[in-house]
């Protein structure tokens, strides 16, 4: 209740102005925790009516969930251009993409995430444009599966290990004793390089490990099957597969990407996507932001409280935390 008086000199009536971060009609506590509900938690709109409606005893419409959710997106649109500008003066970065839906068309989430932040962004196409709207200027060493977009990265690439022991694994369990004896000589070799991230080699065991993986090459390079187009996918990568061995703080697969992308694919089993580009800006925000918290092993829901309470009181949000590890 704002207080009101009769002013005898102005001959007019007074009245208490709302104080800033109660405009919107909800406080930043109850703003950001619709967020944390929504955002990192992935729970829809009627969910976190009912939860609002029944523990908080706050009745909430729809529509007022909407413009909440709306205000966070806002007021975390700071924290995600910190976020980006940070991804792209890394020295490494894992990036990976998948699928997205925007009113059931195709698009695509991808992410760049390193050790410190992890940056999303949804674009209608999977190709060098996306890849470089994603990146701008960077050019630092890059962690990444074969897709093709990445193997022309003209700078250090580190290729996934991991996707190269699954199709080694699958060649091993094929029918023909032709295919599976390539699939499991590639398996043992691909997996001893793996192993060799914990346990580097001696010069020797080096060595030895070098000349079996270039018998195996020129066993099987000029088959017309699919041991011919592994082993040639082999030397194809063959510049990218130790980089790990000479780079610190490489790692030789790319799961650091995949795991940032797995609660988004998860999202989109969900939802079906996205319903607006206002819907993707959400997204690409949330999950920055949420998967940034994690890396740094601070609370989403703190940072999301700090920052509608500077966009309601009209102050820069605290954002040097970003930059720190």
């Amino acid at each position: 209740m704002l207080q009101e008086a009769w002013c005898p000199m102005c001959a007019q009536w007074t009245k208490a102005p709302v104080p800033p971060e109660h405009t919107a009609g909800y406080g930043p506590r109850l703003t950001a925790l619709v967020g944390e509900i929504a955002g990192t938690h992935g729970t829809g709109r009627r969910t976190i009516q009912t939860f609002c409606a029944s523990v908080l005893q706050v009745p909430l419409s729809l529509g007022a969930i909407q413009k909440m959710l709306d205000r966070v997106a806002h007021a975390i649109e700071p924290h995600y251009q910190a976020i980006a500008s940070q991804a792209r003066r890394a020295p490494v970065n894992y990036i990976d993409e998948t699928s997205w839906f925007l009113t059931n068309t195709l698009h695509w989430l991808w992410v760049m995430a390193n050790e410190t932040v992890a940056f999303y962004m949804i674009h209608p196409h999977r190709s060098k444009v996306a890849f470089a709207a994603l990146i701008e200027e960077w050019a630092g060493l890059l962690v990444s599966d074969g897709y093709g977009v990445y193997q022309t990265w003209v700078t250090q690439r580190q290729t996934c290990l991991a996707h190269l022991i699954r199709t080694a694994r699958g060649l091993a369990e094929r029918s023909s004793p032709d295919l599976a004896a390539c699939g499991a000589w590639a398996l043992a070799e691909l997996q001893r390089l793996c192993h060799m991230a914990t346990a580097p080699p001696t010069g020797g065991e080096w060595r030895a490990w070098y000349a079996r993986l270039c018998r195996l090459i020129d066993q099987y390079h000029d088959r017309p099957d699919d041991a011919g187009r592994f082993a040639r996918r082999l030397l194809r990568e063959m510049d990218s597969l130790w980089v790990f061995l000479t780079q610190q703080g490489v790692e030789p697969t790319n799961n650091r990407a995949e795991r940032a992308l797995r609660f988004g694919v998860l999202w989109r089993k969900r939802s079906q996507g996205t319903a607006s580009d206002k819907g993707n800006r959400w997204v690409e925000r949330i999950l920055s932001l949420k998967e940034t918290c994690r890396l740094q092993a601070r609370s989403t829901y703190m940072v999301l409280v700090e920052a509608v309470s500077s966009l309601f009181t009209g102050r820069q949000p605290e954002l040097a935390w970003i930059g720190q590890k």
